[in-house]
């Protein structure tokens, strides 16, 4: 694919020294639009070549989470890795790591020796609990933040336990945040002429997204419920079973929805009842209403309701599992989903960036590419020949 117009992010130098989730993912999204990542792993390899589903002994979360990077292998804590990793340091724009605290600079390579070789750097932090405080050199994982974010305990049934999710939401918002955060810095170097340390700790992201919670109990000295489904804030709204045992979600966040969810259904009568003129009293009636909506839903088919739903400008979508995702004619007409040949596995199919530009779209080129795959391209562009990558596999700095 060409574009008449240069990538976004072509010629940033992005060094990927991270591990699993956060930190890749966010030099992924930086990678998409055009930037050079090249991808620093410990002979042993990413632990995520190994996480989830294998095809053939090849990780399938890998082919997506690492594509558009050149992957080089690299000991950094030996100090011929250390001198490596400064050289190529030395003209990147940002080095992206999540070792815990104190490692790098343990190694010789903490930010005062980064910047002092290569003061435009940006430096981007990526750990469970950040680089300061009492919490700063425990391990920190996904799962750590969404306990501690307070996510798992608003989540789940009324009567069930806290619930975490099944899948890596903080760190896939932490990743987000942390491209955002990478590009703020580099705009500030525009003016500055400095780079700078970014630290995201895993925690803080998905705090961020939780809503009115925290300012509500320092208000109020409430604490927001498990409602499973159901919102405390409007009603209805819900997840409800169809005649062929397929699933819907009904929002009514807006008013006029309500309503028109109300006449569909054949209860027009309760959008008279005084209650119903807020989100906030609906939600006090949720078993009335659940009662209308899920009844009327249990009686069709999942493509009748859907199809009533939007004939009447009302709000709602099947639940969907992957297989239909991929089968969705908006989903493949947004380009939310790409084919791409791998080496490996042939075509692959898998999520593309999560938003478009008009003039500098994004280019997914490659897939996660094998282990140590691009080493002598990368450090043969700071002088490192045959002979001495040979000696240096011999000695385990690669």
């Amino acid at each position: 694919m060409s574009h008449d117009h240069p990538a976004a992010l072509g010629g940033l130098k992005v060094l990927d020294a991270s591990t699993l989730f956060a930190g890749p993912l966010a030099a992924t999204l930086l990678g998409d639009h055009g930037a050079d990542v090249i991808k620093i792993e410990h002979p042993r390899g990413d632990p995520a070549r190994t996480h989830g589903a294998q095809k053939d002994g090849v990780g399938l979360w890998w082919k997506m989470l690492a594509r558009n990077k050149r992957a080089i292998t690299l000991v950094l804590s030996t100090p011929r890795g250390r001198e490596l990793f400064l050289d190529l340091a030395a003209d990147a724009d940002v080095v992206i790591e999540n070792f815990r605290p104190g490692t790098l600079e343990r190694w010789g390579l903490g930010w005062e020796e980064l910047s002092a070789r290569n003061p435009r750097l940006v430096l981007a932090r990526v750990t469970g609990f950040g680089q300061t405080g009492p919490y700063s050199s425990r391990p920190g994982f996904g799962t750590l933040a969404e306990a501690m974010s307070g996510f798992a305990a608003m989540t789940g049934e009324p009567d069930g336990p806290p619930t975490l999710p099944p899948f890596g939401l903080a760190d896939g918002v932490a990743a987000l945040t942390t491209a955002f955060a990478i590009m703020t810095a580099l705009r500030a170097r525009e003016t500055t002429g400095r780079g700078q340390v970014v630290d995201t700790a895993i925690i803080e992201p998905l705090l961020h997204l939780l809503g009115p919670g925290l300012i509500a109990y320092d208000q109020l000295g409430v604490l927001q419920p498990r409602t499973g489904n159901r919102s405390t804030n409007n009603a209805p709204r819900n997840t409800y079973q169809c005649a062929d045992g397929q699933w819907v979600a009904v929002s009514t966040s807006a008013h006029s929805i309500a309503e028109r969810v109300m006449r569909l259904v054949g209860a027009p009568e309760l959008i008279d009842e005084p209650w119903f003129a807020s989100g906030a009293s609906r939600a006090e009636h949720v078993e009335e209403l659940d009662a209308a909506v899920g009844s009327w839903i249990a009686a069709r088919n999942r493509d009748e309701v859907v199809a009533a739903f939007e004939k009447a400008e009302a709000a709602v979508a099947p639940i969907y599992t992957a297989a239909d995702v991929l089968a969705d004619p908006h989903f493949n007409a947004l380009g939310s989903i790409l084919t791409l040949d791998d080496e490996e596995l042939g075509p692959v199919r898998f999520q593309n960036t999560p938003f478009r530009l008009s003039d500098t779209p994004s280019e997914v080129r490659t897939t996660g590419p094998r282990l140590g795959a691009h080493t002598a391209e990368v450090l043969g562009e700071l002088g490192v020949d045959a002979e001495e990558l040979e000696s240096l596999r011999a000695q385990g700095v690669l």
